[in-house]
């Protein structure tokens, strides 16, 4: 899936105090189906919330038993990348792991999904979109019974039951409070070549007067530890000093705080070089994770070249402006810091250019990802998709505004690989959105055909077969014109086989692709769409009863995928021989296929193939007489057709398998037995969503 359901905080692993706070928010978890953390930006509402959520320290107060209150797991949505809630049900579906399959929309699919389980929704960073979430959140909650959501926002839902909790700065007052414990841990971890790190007394009370004149915000005194890299904690004490003004008792009024946060950001902008703050108001335009290569090739405009950009980023996150992404890969800006600079893009007019440089380098990501789908490089490119999922989501966005037939390519070479990964209804929003924007005369027909070819796989994948067979027959139409070339060609061939092989007729869809490989000859590894295409073929002969024809061709393409380490040919490839050892009267043989095909679609993260090779599995275990093998197999391949929305699935033949190997497992255990295998493997399933499944 799309991996964008991690918390924005992503700073220091240590904590500090809020031993109350979190008694109160496990108890409210424990107690209460809505909760909302408030507070002003930068009091660490996220970090409480996973702090929370963990397994308490030795003696902390209060107690959470997230296996206990939530056994259907605790599911984190980061909602800070999104511009609006366009794509908020997206985003909610992706952290519950949900890869809808079917034409339905996604609130229904949510809603079905959620109402007869116990589990935590985690809602982070919500005041921009409060409006839409007090629906959403309302309709899910009377919608399921047994949900749990909790919500940190700037401000809160103002729905019935729901509980508020305002997180404040850390105690800064007392001589040792918890701001400076924060500040001096922080400062600790801070290299500061050629100075002494000892806490003298001098130093402890510039410390305080930081803590104080930063009225104990988290984020702000971070930033301002993250200067010592060049100053003392004195000069930073008097320097805070002048630029806020006395503290209460002298005269003046102690500032508010988010007047507190707002001087730390722009203290630490104000700090940094030249250079360092173009990078920082460029890098805003980011909305998730970004890697070195994505920032120098949108960053990198005069007066910054491309060698800039590496140091300058080091420096940032020396800085503490820019964070390590999730397990250390990547960066990141927390949404504070990014707002702060997208400010200053507005402020110096290079907004619009910037987000040009954006689309453009996702449009580039995503071309090298098509281009590498048929070989070594396929598992990276889908994971580089799925990183940046948010920021092609922004770019397509952009290009629907300002260049359509842009956009129509980027939907159309990143519509594949949304489809597989689950997300069903955002790839047809996209797709359909920019065949409807693009003027016929500004797109050459490898282009529209490649866009029409991804909506077809996509709706195919939702169940809708008719409206993707019409526009197979449309692909195929327009793929016969001479600028077409044989990519387009053999994509509609691949498009109107699979028509045919879900309609139960493999002869056509083996007469489909036999045409369109002896037009354009080759060998299946000479592009993608020719190794789709020479897939349909072997899934006709099986279709066919043509079983060793069908083993010969299947056997030659996989060992092709495995030598040039392609996943998601070779995922079918198993499919086809699990498939065929079992109409050979060879479930042992049949079992390893089905496992072989689990591992590849682990590597892409593939819900619904997942469930094909279960089902596979279950027959394979039961074929050979391992009936609770069997059944406990069905049952972990239900759970992941019920993430998909629909009932099992796949081609016809499947389906009599299916059924007589379900049999096979009842007679071998009983009905009694039978059920309570398959119920511990639903079990299983529930909890193995998203995570590696070991067949």
């Amino acid at each position: 899936m799309r991996g964008h359901t991690r918390g924005n905080d992503g700073g220091p692993a240590s904590f500090v105090g809020r031993d109350a706070e979190l008694a109160a928010l496990r108890a409210s978890l424990t107690e209460r189906r809505l909760t909302t953390l408030t507070g002003p930006a930068g009091v660490g509402k996220t970090r409480l919330a996973r702090q929370a959520l963990g397994p308490p320290a030795a003696g902390a107060a209060g107690t959470l038993a997230p296996a206990t209150r939530f056994p259907d797991g605790i599911h984190w949505a980061d909602l800070a990348p999104l511009p609006g809630d366009r794509l908020l049900l997206d985003a909610v579906a992706d952290a519950l792991d949900l890869a809808d399959h079917t034409p339905r929309t996604l609130a229904e699919a949510v809603r079905a999904w959620i109402r007869p389980r116990r589990l935590l929704l985690v809602l982070d960073c919500c005041e921009h979109l409060i409006g839409p979430l007090r629906i959403l959140v309302g309709d899910l909650l009377d919608a399921a019974p047994h949900l749990a959501v909790l919500l940190t926002s700037r401000e809160p839902l103002a729905l019935a039951g729901e509980h508020v909790l305002e997180i404040g700065p850390l105690p800064h007052e007392e001589p040792a409070g918890e701001a400076l414990a924060l500040f001096t841990a922080r400062a600790d971890s801070v290299r500061r070549p050629g100075r002494a790190d000892a806490w003298t007394p001098s130093r402890l009370a510039a410390a305080r007067a930081i803590c104080a004149r930063l009225e104990g915000v988290p984020l702000a005194l971070e930033l301002a530890a993250a200067q010592l890299t060049d100053h003392t904690v004195e000069e930073l004490a008097d320097r805070l000093s002048r630029r806020i003004g006395p503290l209460p008792g002298g005269g003046g009024a102690r500032p508010p705080r988010h007047r507190a946060l707002r001087t730390a950001i722009g203290w630490s902008h104000e700090w940094c070089t030249p250079a360092e703050r173009l990078l920082w108001l460029r890098l805003s335009v980011f909305g998730g994770t970004f890697d070195g290569a994505a920032a120098r090739a949108v960053c990198s405009a005069p007066p910054l070249d491309g060698g800039d950009v590496e140091p300058l980023l080091a420096s940032l996150v020396a800085k503490s402006v820019v964070r390590r992404g999730p397990d250390g890969a990547g960066h990141r800006m927390l949404d504070t810091i990014r707002e702060y600079g997208a400010m200053w893009c507005d402020g110096i007019g290079e907004r619009d250019a910037l987000r040009a440089r954006h689309a453009a380098h996702f449009l580039e990501l995503v071309r090298t990802a098509d281009a590498d789908w048929p070989g070594p490089g396929q598992r990276g490119a889908y994971r580089r998709v799925a990183a940046a999922y948010g920021d092609i989501c922004a770019a397509l966005d952009h290009l629907l505004v300002t260049e359509p037939a842009a956009a129509l390519e980027l939907a159309g070479r990143v519509g594949f690989f949304w489809a597989c990964c689950g997300c069903l209804h955002v790839a047809r929003s996209y797709l359909e959105r920019a065949l409807s924007a693009a003027r016929p005369e500004d797109v050459d027909t490898a282009g529209r055909v490649r866009a029409l070819w991804a909506l077809g796989v996509t709706l195919l994948l939702q169940g809708e077969h008719e409206d993707a067979h019409r526009i197979a027959v449309a692909c195929e139409s327009l793929a016969a014109r001479p600028d077409a070339g044989p990519g387009p060609a053999l994509d509609a061939a691949y498009l109107l086989g699979v028509s045919h092989l879900l309609a139960g007729r493999p002869l056509a869809a083996r007469i489909v692709a036999d045409n369109a490989l002896e037009a354009f000859p080759g060998t299946p590894f000479d592009s993608g769409p020719r190794l789709r295409c020479s897939l349909v073929r072997v899934f006709a002969l099986t279709g066919t009863g043509l079983f060793a024809d069908a083993r010969e061709e299947a056997e030659r393409l996989r060992a092709g995928c495995v030598a040039r380490q392609e996943y998601w040919t070779r995922a079918y490839a198993d499919y086809q021989l699990a498939l065929i050892r079992l109409f050979e009267g060879r479930p042992a043989e049949s079992a390893e296929h089905a496992r072989a095909m689990l591992e590849s679609k682990r590597e892409l993260g593939d819900s619904f193939g997942t469930a094909l090779g279960l089902d596979l599995l279950a027959a394979a275990r039961a074929a050979g007489g391992d009936g609770a093998g069997g059944a406990h197999a069905y049952g972990t391949g239900h759970a992941y057709w019920q993430a998909v929305g629909h009932p099992q699935r796949g081609t016809p033949e499947l389906r009599s398998v299916r059924e007589e190997f379900e049999r096979t497992a009842r007679a071998a255990l009983g009905d009694a037995g039978y059920e309570a295998a398959f119920a511990e493997g639903v079990r299983r399933g529930l909890a193995l969503r998203g995570r590696p499944h070991p067949g």
